[in-house]
């Protein structure tokens, strides 16, 4: 190992050879305690439900570290597949599945909050700017689109007595999994739309989903063009202009807002206040992929 991977002895041994899982166990409890250290020095419980009065930036920084040291020890012990029933008890206790699903949840709403302040702050001494928020921790490969289908199809076609999944774990599954940071806002609305024992099929889903979608974009798209004296057909063009080449058009942009008749200094102001309601739509629809230009407005 040592020759393969270029390093020498104790650095390679770190590398390529995992600890064994009881080691790893350990390092687990240590780093529940200090999260629950840290939780109860801030005067509060430590449950997902008590991030929320965790107060000041530094508090919510430090508790992104926290747990987000707790998530990576759970992803390696994932990884084992040969732990015993007495060993998977210990780390259950540790961290229940539950709350552990919850906090990923809070996490992800935190660092999503964090992230889009980190971006647009100049500070370099400021503890959001030296965050590393790891969202791949929380990407389970298991839990993608498809699968989530499969379980609302499962969820609407079961009697409410005999559920075997329930609406609460199928938002707990999206709200845990950075996958869905997009999109998982409206996938829970639109689950908690849905009726158990309905018995949808899975097209039937998928389409009442890309409705779900398209109607609320629209009632979105609405509000912002009555807010800036717009059109919606042309607010509307606008948008899917950019969307159909992934390229944001300044020029386009000028000519929107050309009949409403206003002077330079005004139309940039107004520029950049419609980009900054219509930015987290643009991104949203866009499904994760770079749209070329509009990072101008993300600063």
């Amino acid at each position: 190992i040592a020759l393969f991977s270029g390093e020498a002895g104790e650095r390679a041994r770190e590398i390529w050879l995992v600890d064994p899982a009881p080691v790893v166990v350990e390092k687990l409890s240590e780093a529940v305690q200090q999260l629950e250290d840290f939780m109860q020095s801030q005067g509060v419980d430590c449950r997902p439900g008590e991030v929320a009065s965790l107060k000041g930036d530094e508090a919510r920084a430090t508790f992104i570290n926290c747990f987000r040291e707790v998530q990576r020890i759970r992803t390696q012990l994932d990884q084992y597949t040969d732990l015993d029933p007495e060993l998977r008890e210990t780390i259950d206790k540790l961290l229940p599945e539950d709350d552990l699903r919850a906090f990923r949840g809070v996490y992800l709403d935190v660092a999503q909050e964090l992230k889009a302040r980190q971006e647009k702050t100049p500070d370099p001494n400021d503890p959001i700017r030296q965050l590393d928020f790891e969202f791949v921790l929380f990407d389970s490969a298991l839990i993608d689109y498809d699968y989530i289908m499969k379980l609302i199809v499962r969820f609407t076609g079961q009697p409410p007595r005999k559920q075997k999944i329930s609406r609460e774990q199928l938002i707990g599954l999206l709200a845990g999994n950075a996958k869905f940071l997009d999109e998982r806002e409206d996938m829970i609305e639109y689950i908690n739309t849905l009726t158990e024992g309905k018995g949808l099929d899975e097209q039937a889903i998928r389409e009442g989903y890309e409705r779900f979608k398209a109607e609320k974009n629209a009632r979105e798209l609405a509000v912002i063009a009555e807010k800036h004296g717009l059109s919606p057909d042309a607010l509307q063009g606008f948008i899917d202009s950019i969307l159909s080449r992934r390229i944001f058009d300044p020029d386009a942009l000028t000519e929107l807002l050309r009949p409403l008749g206003l002077g330079w200094k005004v139309r940039a102001q107004k520029e950049l206040e419609l980009m900054d309601d219509l930015t987290p739509l643009l991104r949203k629809q866009a499904e994760g992929q770079e749209i070329s230009g509009l990072e101008v407005y993300a600063q």
